[in-house]
């Protein structure tokens, strides 16, 4: 089984996720442009059965554009977010793949918000696009 760490930049905030994502997805709505402070986010999500936290978070509720909230967990310290949830999907954990620091992570097969992607940005003929 597949281990896999994530961590904020100074470390006091950490995930462990046993086995493999139940999927990893790219997302270029303006929320996630504005909190990955990139032209898109990457996100992996676990089964919560599946991953362990460690070390402290503060919480930010962001409402997104079709009335959903997350509730993204960063480290009070340096400001990193390891780790999210989204209160339609209970189950689940997000965490932005950038935060396991993996270059071999595995690629996402999913994009959302095709309309707000940066039209500079082309990825892998293998990620369906949901509009």
């Amino acid at each position: 089984m597949t281990t896999r760490h994530a961590t904020c930049t100074c470390g006091q905030l950490a995930l462990t996720a046993e086995g493999e994502p139940s999927r990893i997805s790219v997302c270029h709505c303006l929320n996630c442009q504005r909190r990955s402070g990139s032209a898109f986010a990457v996100q992996a999500r676990f089964a919560n059965a599946d991953v362990t936290i460690r070390g402290v978070s503060s919480e930010y509720a962001l409402t997104g554009d079709e009335g959903g909230v997350a509730r993204f967990h960063f480290c009070p310290t340096c400001g990193a977010t390891v780790y999210y949830r989204v209160d339609a999907l209970p189950d689940e954990v997000a965490v932005p793949v950038g935060a396991f620091a993996d270059p071999g992570f595995p690629s996402p097969t999913v994009s959302n918000y095709g309309e707000r992607m940066h039209r500079w940005l082309r990825l892998d003929e293998g990620i369906r696009l949901n509009e």
